[in-house]
């Protein structure tokens, strides 16, 4: 499995959001990590509501 093609900023930040390093980051397969950023999405928007 070839990594993702995404740039470093993207990566970085996705790794620092959903608390993975990095190298587990880049060599995760594409739909769990569609999947972990929806429940990021989902989260963040959860708790704009409450506001």
């Amino acid at each position: 499995m070839k990594p993702l093609q995404i740039s470093p900023e993207t990566a970085q930040l996705l790794a620092k959001k959903l608390n993975v390093p990095l190298e587990h980051l880049m060599h995760m397969p594409k739909h769990i990590l569609l999947q972990k950023i929806a429940e990021l999405n989902t989260a963040e928007n959860d708790s704009k509501e409450e506001k």
